[in-house]
């Protein structure tokens, strides 16, 4: 074996292993984001907690979006190797609480401990394959380690819908598999940067914002908990109105301590002074709503409302996951050749805001092939949007602070996707218990099915009635697997309601991700520079 090199840089073979221990890393950090879309509705249903699915997505995204530009300015402080051992091992210890999560609130919690070291594993990894390679060499690698989101957008969706799809495997509940998956991996990204990476850039002593990260969680969670709770406890109700009033507190606080930090803040102001990255953050935003709000959505449309397996809905979203590597493809060149960004970024946004209008006019009719068209034209304006916005992000900044706006890349996104998650979930539940019971008083083979006593002698067929009857509340859809054991006439006004509700919030997602085109056709565009080399690091040795 070979054996780690004591200072310098370390030899090919042992900069192939770290690279691969990297590469793992990324990819785990990206899986976990996509593995969940086709998996959450079967895990949300065993855990009775299908109406509170948002805060499973909500809470690891805030926890990595957070944590995400910390790990960067620690390392420079303590060492990259020790901070990424730290972030991998928080990561699978999240991953092995959420493996026995037994509720959909615990499950949440674990996400946010999962979250926790996700934030760290692409950030460290840029920055070790900067202490690894020679400028002209690095890019690269940095540039295959951005591969990885694609490879875990192909094989999240089929890999999720695979484990729910399963009820045991090994006499565990198959959709725990989603977790326990990473724990091998996990531990072989730790021992492999353990045991071979010895190369350090120079320690600096600047400070790092951890008070601006807490104050930002401190500010973006009591909004997310109104946006949640907003349907059962009334959008105006006093509880509601101290969690803005909270957020609101928070977001001054978080303002003030990041005007303090300046150039070391977690979010420095003076990049928000420029028009164009302000202009492209709201882009970001924007687009990330659309985004994870349609990886919440789409999925539940699939199996609630065209009635597919897990499985099935995982492989009817491979096309959208393949077009969506084939966007980000063919973004290189053409950038490379115009050396422009914007049209790109503009028909990215453009495409997702006309993908979820078309998604708002499907029904439990329309045909699956229908929506492979669709959900495969998406998949390409996702990866216009994914690769132009960071380009878009560079070059709205002067070239010393490309490294910072690198960094908010995947950090405006992914506030905008925790937000976009929660609202449009909440939103989606809220709707339903209303179109639900209305579906059912207009629905003639529903009333018929009620009316024959053969149909009522089942008892599931009997309180999925009476529920119709009486009122639907959100709780009555924290568990719709008894969707498939009712009767076709009992189901219908579920899956009517449900899908009425999926329609507004399609339609509301793309009037957001329009607001985003109209602002990435504002935007005021530089032309591309050429990459300028950094000089080389100074090496020194961890003890």
């Amino acid at each position: 074996m070979t054996e780690p090199p004591k200072g310098g840089r370390p030899t090919s073979k042992a900069a192939v292993l770290i690279l691969t221990g990297l590469f793992v890393g990324v990819f785990l950090s990206a899986l976990d984001t996509m593995i969940m879309a086709t998996a959450l509705r079967t895990i949300s249903d065993q855990l009775n907690g299908l109406t509170g699915q948002a805060w499973v997505t909500v809470s690891y995204l805030v926890a990595m979006t957070a944590s995400a530009p910390l790990y960067g300015k620690m390392s420079d402080v303590f060492g990259r190797r020790r901070l990424y051992m730290t972030a991998i091992s928080v990561f699978v210890l999240g991953s092995a609480l959420c493996a026995f999560a037994q509720s959909i609130h615990e499950l949440s919690a674990y996400r946010a401990v999962q979250g926790l070291g996700a934030g760290g594993l692409m950030t460290l990894a840029l920055a070790i394959t900067a202490d690894l390679f020679e400028p002209e060499r690095r890019v690269r690698y940095q540039a295959n380690l951005g591969l990885m989101f694609g490879v875990a957008s192909v094989a999240g969706p089929v890999g999720g819908g695979l484990f729910a799809g399963t009820d045991t495997l090994l006499w565990i509940d198959g959709w725990r598999w989603v977790f326990l998956i990473n724990l091998p991996l996990g531990l072989f990204c730790l021992l492999v940067v353990a045991r071979y990476f010895r190369v350090h850039s120079t320690r600096s002593r600047r400070r790092v914002d951890v008070l601006g990260a807490i104050l930002l969680v401190l500010a973006v969670a009591p909004l997310l908990v109104a946006v949640e709770q907003g349907r059962e406890w009334g959008w105006w109700s006093a509880p509601v109105l101290l969690l803005y009033a909270l957020g609101a507190l928070g977001v001054v606080a978080f303002l003030w301590v990041e005007r303090r930090m300046a150039d070391d803040a977690v979010l420095p102001p003076r990049l928000f002074r420029g028009a164009s990255f302000s202009m492209v953050n709201v882009v970001n935003f924007l687009g990330g709503m659309g985004v994870f709000g349609a990886l919440t959505v789409l999925p539940l449309y699939l199996q609630v409302v065209q009635g597919l397996s897990p499985t099935l809905a995982g492989l009817l979203l491979l096309p959208q996951s393949v077009f969506t590597t084939i966007g980000s493809y063919i973004c290189g060149p053409v950038t490379e050749r115009t050396g422009r960004s914007k049209p790109l970024l503009v028909a990215g946004v453009a495409i997702m805001s006309a993908s979820y209008l078309a998604l708002a006019s499907m029904n439990a009719d329309t045909h699956l092939a229908l929506v492979t068209v669709v959900v495969s034209v998406m998949g390409l304006g996702l990866g216009f949007f994914f690769q132009t916005v960071l380009i878009a992000l560079q070059t709205s900044v002067e070239p010393k602070d490309i490294g910072v706006a690198s960094g908010l890349y995947s950090f405006t996104r992914q506030l905008g996707g925790a937000l976009g998650a929660a609202l449009f979930v909440s939103l989606l539940f809220s709707t339903a218990t209303t179109e639900i019971t209305e579906a059912g008083n207009a629905s003639a083979g529903f009333a018929q099915a009620v009316e024959d006593p053969a149909v009522m002698a089942d008892p599931d067929n009997r309180a999925a009635a009476d529920t119709v009857l009486e009122g639907v509340s959100a709780d009555d859809l924290d568990d719709t697997s008894f969707l498939q054991r009712v009767a076709p006439d009992i189901a219908e006004p579920y899956v009517v309601g449900l899908d009425n509700a999926m329609s507004t919030v399609f339609l509301m997602m793309s009037g957001f991700v329009l607001v985003s085109a109209v602002t990435a056709l504002l935007i005021p565009e530089r032309p591309r520079r050429k990459r300028e080399e950094s000089p080389p690091e100074t090496a020194d040795t961890e003890h």
